[in-house]
């Protein structure tokens, strides 16, 4: 799957990147596994080079975004994706801009419904916990199911409910290995990590070519699985490390998928160590930049 950092010739053609990145478990190593000494140093320096544009991309929303780049102390973004990708921000001087625009063309799925309205229409179903309100979005709605569920019966619950309403709902499942149990998060069809880093590359003219995005989990998959050249960092659950592989050798997109191994400036490939070594393997012209050579 993975060619020598050096010889993944098709990607030095790029020379600047917009690297977008999932927060929890990704960059934030707030996981079982270890991370490597001066990874998070190595992010930063990376993410300093003028050629570069930096987006989280992450299920958390605005407040806990800026609640983890002062906790882990982050270098502060170009763009924010978050609540799953139903929401986008700008950040520049005048602090955090949304983009009313994405708002609006997502919104059409749900025939200007918000989530509470529809979170109505779900409430007889047992199987779902509505998470903390703080969890909840105009855009996203989203649940706790426990891990002994047959989840995939409870979204085809759902979606037939949904559908019933005319409403066109993208349902993503994912797990929470830290409290142990299943996350459902409810999003306009044309909504979704994916999607939002489509719509941002679109908007600021940026290729696939110019594109990586780092992620671990379930709610990764999407992008992890699609022509944008990604990284499946080293600490990633074996259940989704399956579950893209699979994915990427059916949609034969292998070239588009690198999994973070560690041995990269003598780090591991977990968390921001696997965001680093996977932008070099795309981009290996920045590794001069990285190590002071230039």
């Amino acid at each position: 799957m993975n060619k020598p950092l050096a010889e993944n010739n098709e990607a030095t053609k790029a020379t600047r990147l917009l690297l977008c990145t999932d927060l929890d478990r990704t960059l934030i190593p707030n996981g079982p596994q270890p991370e490597s000494d001066h990874a998070r140093e190595y992010f930063k320096k990376l993410t300093a080079h003028p050629d570069i544009i930096l987006a989280y991309v992450t299920g958390r929303h605005r407040q806990l975004v800026e609640q983890a780049i002062e906790e882990y102390d982050l270098p502060q973004a170009d763009f924010v994706i978050a609540d799953v990708g139903s929401s986008i921000y700008q950040l520049n001087s005048t602090g955090w801009q949304s983009m009313t625009d994405w708002e609006k063309k997502i919104s059409d799925d749900w025939q200007q419904q918000t989530a509470a309205e529809l979170h109505d229409s779900l409430l007889d179903i047992s199987e779902i916990k509505l998470q903390e309100a703080s969890k909840q979005n105009i855009h996203k709605f989203s649940y706790y199911v426990a891990l002994n569920t047959d989840h995939q019966s409870v979204i085809k619950k759902i979606n037939l409910r949904l559908q019933q309403q005319g409403i066109a709902a993208n349902i993503i499942w994912s797990i929470d290995e830290l409290i142990n149990t299943g996350l459902l998060d409810i999003l306009p069809a044309s909504a979704g990590k994916r999607q939002a880093i489509e719509y941002l590359m679109k908007k600021l003219d940026y290729e696939y070519t110019e594109t990586v995005f780092a992620g671990d989990s379930g709610n990764d998959v999407c992008v992890l699985s699609s022509p944008v050249q990604s990284v499946l960092v080293a600490n990633a659950d074996t259940e989704v490390r399956q579950q893209v592989l699979k994915a990427a050798q059916a949609n034969n997109l292998q070239g588009q998928l690198y999994l973070a191994q560690g041995n990269f400036m003598d780090m591991n490939g977990n968390y921001s160590a696997g965001i680093v070594e996977g932008v070099i393997h795309y981009l290996p012209h920045f590794k001069d930049w990285l190590q002071g050579a230039a």
